[in-house]
């Protein structure tokens, strides 16, 4: 064999492997973020006080689901040059080579305009309307201007995470009431100190790509002394919302104890110098970000089993 057939054939090779797969392309929707988008729109959708035929009800969260995975993909598409600084995102679909940026950015416009026009036309033009600007919140509020221009980038881009189940709500009923507010502000508070608790670990990937957050603005004592504080103010609200009409006693339960649990650990890294946290890889910010994930699926998933039970008269206060 000559060497030009050699050489094709290793260029060829290279070529195939560098292909994008099927899973490129879904990784580029963030799947695990869609988890929590789909989780907490479902939530919001079976805690609104009406039935939703369980087809439309599927349809709504699905076309949430794509709309969530277009903003992923849409990050992924501005983000690409500081996916390849961090050591976290270096392996995603763009930095990776697997998937072009440009690739992302259409397939990222395409799905946003299919979930927000299947959305309306399956459930209400408000719902879909709302999911529009949640896309264009995070795409273009968050990603494009706050993430790397102010500090505040996490409490104020938070709002797009929090969004899903105020969605999944107007989806079943087509009108507004606090509870689903209730649902955002949860979420809303609890972004803050997960992303930083990250932070503090991960402190060397923002300050190499150049992202302000809190921990390279302000250092990492004051960014422990925000989690505190926004702990603090999270774990007031949480317990709160267990007297609203998405509570009940199951929910009061598994807010008393997991933000018990929460402000220890928050106490716990407010006290922590740095030399501590060198020494143990940061052990207690690790468990507080894992804690983080935790927190947040079970008082939805609390959320979720008093708004079932209440058709058999057990759930809520009632």
């Amino acid at each position: 064999m000559s060497d030009a057939s050699i050489n094709a054939s290793t260029v060829s090779a290279q070529s195939h492997a560098d292909e994008a797969s099927f899973g490129d392309f879904f990784a580029l929707l963030k799947p695990r973020v869609m988890s929590l988008v789909v989780f907490t729109a479902l939530v919001g959708l079976l805690a609104a006080p009406v039935p939703v035929h369980p087809f439309v009800g599927f349809c709504a969260i699905l076309f949430i689901a794509i709309g969530g995975g277009a903003s992923g993909a849409l990050n992924m598409w501005w983000d690409a040059d500081i996916d390849r600084v961090m050591k976290r995102t270096k392996g995603r679909p763009i930095p990776s080579g697997k998937v072009q940026e440009g690739e992302a950015m259409a397939i990222g416009l395409a799905l946003s305009g299919l979930s927000v026009i299947m959305l309306g036309l399956a459930t209400n033009w408000f719902a879909g309307v709302f999911l529009a600007f949640t896309i264009f919140f995070y795409v273009v509020v968050y990603t494009m201007w706050l993430k790397r221009s102010t500090p505040q980038n996490i409490v104020i881009g938070g709002a797009a995470g929090a969004f899903p189940p105020v969605i999944g709500w107007v989806a079943a009923t087509g009108s507004m009431s606090i509870e689903p507010w209730l649902m955002f502000a949860l979420t809303f508070m609890w972004t803050p100190p997960h992303f930083w608790a990250l932070a503090l670990f991960m402190r060397s990937d923002y300050d190499d790509a150049g992202v302000p957050m809190l921990t390279v603005t302000h250092g990492r004592r004051a960014t422990r002394w925000h989690i505190l504080v926004y702990t603090g103010l999270l774990a007031m609200l949480a317990v709160g919302t267990a007297f609203s009409g998405i509570g009940g006693p199951i929910y009061l339960t598994v807010a008393v104890v997991l933000n018990a649990l929460f402000l220890r650990g928050a106490w716990q890294i407010s006290r922590r110098n740095e030399d501590d946290s060198e020494a143990d890889n940061f052990k207690v910010e690790r468990a507080f970000f894992k804690l983080s994930l935790l927190y947040l699926f079970l008082h939805f998933g609390a959320i979720l089993v008093e708004a079932l039970l209440k058709p058999y008269g057990l759930g809520g206060w009632s």
